[in-house]
């Protein structure tokens, strides 16, 4: 399988944060959902892997590249899309891509032309005038038009509707019927993750708690609820995610089978939600 992304004991120092020793691949092909509450690391993980800050240790590959040591060649292989575009309010959408086609040379015009049209994209119109669903749709026939081959996307359908956001999801599915195109999602919306996400990353305080396929996630783990007073019980497995209540818990494993012959029936063990991993995990061990 080939990789696309492959990120290496990524660390970077600031004051009072530091990002240490992410690591995590995308393979061809394939999404890669990046989440993790605020303050988690992933707009430092994501402006690395774009070359616009200077990592302190660590490798990152794109399709073979290092953007460190080749920034433009990394860029060109690399559609990003903000989860607010930021072009000219004033030019047209035609005038826009015109601009930034002159710093691709792979720039596939007819592709532009194809996607605008699939996309419902009026060139005329002024980037300023557009809804915000409209503008991500622009952003990302722009970023597929210049023949990206890892697209990157911060909390592109934050603030979306939920029939746009099924849509703008359905636009990014599509894509991976090219198999040399690869996503790196990064979203706090677990149901998007649920619809297209083939791997996970959940970032924390600055480290990688996992990274793993959604399917092993959902197959392996676990969540458990029971009463406070079986924590007590000798042989308590070590969660990866706890929350307390007054007289009961909830908590997640990544070792269904081992907690269900700890617990017999003292507790349930159920199939997790991706959100339930997610949100339990995130939170580590909680008093509720």
């Amino acid at each position: 399988m080939d990789t696309m992304l492959d990120v290496q004991g990524l660390t970077k120092h600031y004051p009072g944060f530091s990002l240490a020793e992410v690591s995590f691949t995308v393979p061809a092909g394939f999404v890669m959902g990046l989440v993790g509450p605020n303050g988690a690391g992933k707009t430092t993980t994501l402006r690395s892997i774009l070359g616009l800050v200077r990592p302190n240790s660590g490798e990152i590959r794109v399709a073979g590249v290092d953007p460190e040591q080749d920034g433009a060649a990394a860029r060109s292989r690399i559609g990003f899309v903000h989860d607010e575009p930021r072009f000219a309010r004033h030019l047209t959408l035609a005038s826009t891509a015109r601009l930034v086609r002159r710093f691709y040379p792979d720039w596939d015009e007819p592709t532009f032309q194809r996607l605008s049209k699939a996309f419902g994209l009026t060139l005329g119109k002024r980037f300023g005038a557009l809804s915000r669903g409209t503008k991500m749709k622009f952003a990302l026939a722009l970023a597929l038009s210049h023949r990206a081959r890892l697209l990157v996307l911060d909390e592109p359908s934050s603030g979306l509707d939920p029939v746009f956001r099924r849509e703008l999801l359905d636009v990014l599915l599509e894509c991976l019927q090219d198999d040399q195109v690869s996503i790196l999602f990064s979203t706090h919306l677990t149901a998007d993750l649920d619809r297209i996400a083939d791997y996970v990353t959940l970032l924390r305080g600055g480290r990688v708690v996992f990274s793993s396929s959604k399917d092993e996630i959902l197959d392996g783990w676990g969540l458990v609820r029971g009463g406070l007073d079986l924590l007590q019980r000798p042989g308590c497995p070590a969660f990866r995610g706890l929350e307390r209540h007054p007289h009961s818990f909830e908590a997640i494993t990544d070792d269904a089978a081992a907690v269900r012959r700890w617990c017999g029936e003292l507790a349930t063990v159920e199939r997790p939600s991706l959100e339930d991993v997610v949100l339990l995990t995130a939170q580590g061990d909680q008093d509720g």
